[in-house]
């Protein structure tokens, strides 16, 4: 595999924000030849599957500023430094849905955009869910509603593309499965 590998040459932060870093690294291709790489790092993610005693998949409905648009998703957020993902994924829902749960199972993690950013998604069942408080407990700049939808509901917003989040999609895809496998 290392005839594929890039060596950084230089690198150069452009910029530090509040959750990424922007670098510009000068790397040497497997050619010999330089080119140039702009690289956002970003400390990782969580993402959990809830779904209620009623058999519905706890989501939440917000607006996200990058697409200019509200998108439907599972509970999701990012890891503060030290954290263990399981820490922050009970912590994040708890906070966007007011659900708690007995346990989390670690399901998967992946990168959601590698070709320039090395931001990773730990995604968790959470298992034992219970509604413990009527409000959230948002950030102050965040802003969601709940949404409890039955797994065919979801498919048909995967269908309708009124779910556009890539964990999203693989969340309802996972379910999919499991229901499959249980017939």
């Amino acid at each position: 595999m290392d005839h594929l590998k890039e060596t950084t040459i230089k690198k150069e932060k452009l910029f530090s924000g509040r959750i990424i870093d922007l670098y510009l690294e000068e790397v040497r291709l497997p050619n010999g030849n330089t080119s140039s790489r702009e690289i956002i790092k970003h400390p990782g993610a969580v993402a959990v599957i809830a779904i209620t005693e009623k058999n519905k998949i706890v989501m939440v409905r917000q607006f996200r500023k990058a697409m200019e648009k509200v998108l439907v998703e599972i509970p999701a957020g990012k890891l503060e430094k030290g954290e263990e993902p399981a820490t922050t994924a009970k912590r994040e829902l708890e906070e966007e849905t007011g659900y708690t749960c007995d346990s989390l199972k670690p399901l998967i993690s992946f990168y959601t955009s590698p070709g320039f950013a090395d931001e990773l998604v730990h995604l968790f069942v959470a298992n034992g869910l219970r509604k413990d408080t009527v409000d959230h407990h948002l950030d102050e700049d965040e802003f969601v509603d709940l949404l409890e939808i039955t797994l065919e509901e979801a498919q048909r917003m995967v269908e309708n593309q009124e779910i556009y989040d890539a964990k999203t999609a693989y969340a309802v895809q996972y379910l999919q499965l499991q229901a499959m496998m249980r017939k």
